[in-house]
């Protein structure tokens, strides 16, 4: 019985292939825009979380805070607070940190030969290699030694190499490295393994370099920028406290200093994801209930066509519930095949997108199955009228109808 229904229906939608894809029109456009939107926001989600765990699921960032301002006095950033000492307090009196490193960041020129760039310039201590995951593919990485003899000494990221020594080999190489408006001679030591960019870090665009040759040679600063931090494996809340507690008894004001942890950026970047991908689905699906209207138009146009067949089926001895129900599958087809080759179309436009962007093509289950549903219950429901109406006709009336 229900094979047959489906037989009947579909003959009569391709007895019209015209208006049969003019009524999917707006349910494909819309299961398209709602699994496009969902896939490429879990796809985007995702990339940011792998991007977020490379650097380190147990990574403390700490930074400075802010002074405030009185008496019309603007508020600024403290500069004054963080030191290489602290950063070994902070070490050694927190028990569930593992390491600290020390960081100053700034711009600088680079030149060798005939070549020149602009790159970012790392001031670290050796403890930088293990907390953000990085190792290098030639040479070696900054020592303590480097840091105590204050040594000019520079490791360098993958796109400086690129573009300062057009495949010559970089080690022991001397390159000019221009810091504020003074010159020094700084010797490569090594080359980091390509990274790529994670986050607010482009590993390969960046130089690294003694934090202590900074301060006692470049500038003749006393204070870092700021500092990570490593947890032990699942003590990241502990961690943090400990710093806390450490940095308020020390410089007596919690408000000059802020603590992050990557963990909490991952939940903070997930929630906010979701926030905006379930905004933007219930905006595309907006179009699947226009897509409804458009059903329940062409179906009622159907209706009028169809006066006649539908008196003849009920002369024949067909029952109203038999013409309700032959109507509703009709719209039920459209509505699934019109779900179908959305779901096709917004796979299509979520892997184009993906690619571009580099990024992996998520399509889950869950998605799949409200956005065709949705679309088969929109179908349904608009589909409702024009098949009462045409279950209503009365027989006589509709034989005699032109």
């Amino acid at each position: 019985m229900v094979l047959e229904l489906i037989k009947v229906a579909f003959r009569s939608l391709k007895a019209n292939k015209l208006r049969f894809i003019l009524s999917m029109l707006g349910i494909i456009i819309g299961v398209a825009a709602v699994i496009a939107i969902i896939s490429i926001g879990q796809g985007a989600s995702q990339k940011i979380t792998e991007q977020i765990s490379a650097l380190g699921s147990e990574l403390i960032t700490i930074f400075p805070g802010f002074k405030g301002g009185t008496r019309g006095k603007i508020s600024t950033q403290v500069t004054n607070i963080f030191s290489l000492e602290l950063a070994e307090d902070l070490k050694r009196l927190s028990p569930d940190v593992k390491n600290v490193t020390a960081v100053i960041q700034g711009g600088a020129y680079l030149k060798y030969k005939e070549n020149n760039m602009m790159a970012n310039v790392v001031a670290i201590t050796p403890e930088f290699s293990e907390i953000l995951n990085v190792s290098t593919q030639e040479g070696r990485f900054i020592t303590n030694q480097d840091l105590d003899e204050y040594r000019k000494v520079v490791v360098l990221g993958q796109e400086v190499v690129n573009e300062l020594f057009s495949g010559e080999d970089p080690l022991g190489k001397r390159i000019v490295v221009q810091y504020g408006n003074r010159k020094f001679m700084f010797e490569v030591i090594g080359v980091l393994e390509k990274k790529g960019q994670m986050m607010f870090f482009n590993f390969d665009n960046q130089i690294y370099i003694p934090v202590t040759t900074v301060m006692k040679r470049l500038t003749g600063a006393h204070y870092v920028s700021q500092y990570y931090a490593k947890a032990r494996e699942g003590k990241a809340e502990e961690a943090i406290k400990q710093i806390e507690f450490i940095l308020t008894k020390r410089l007596k004001d919690e408000n000059l200093f802020k603590v992050f942890a990557q963990q909490q950026v991952i939940k903070a970047v997930g929630q906010a994801t979701s926030t905006m991908v379930i905004m933007l689905a219930g905006i595309a699906g907006i179009s699947l209930l226009v897509g409804g209207i458009g059903i329940m138009n062409i179906m009622l146009v159907s209706v009028v066509e169809r006066t006649r067949e539908i008196g003849i089926r009920k002369a024949l001895g067909a029952k109203r519930r038999d013409i309700l129900i032959q109507f509703l599958v009709e719209a039920l087809i459209i509505s699934f095949v019109g779900g179908v080759i959305g779901l096709l179309a917004g796979w299509i436009i979520s892997a184009v997108v993906a690619h571009l962007n580099n990024w992996p093509v998520v399509l889950s289950p869950s998605s799949i199955i409200l956005a065709v549903g949705f679309s088969m219950g929109v179908g349904l429901v608009f589909g409702l009228y024009p098949a009462r109406k045409a279950a209503r006709l009365d027989p006589v009336e509709a034989l005699r109808y032109e």
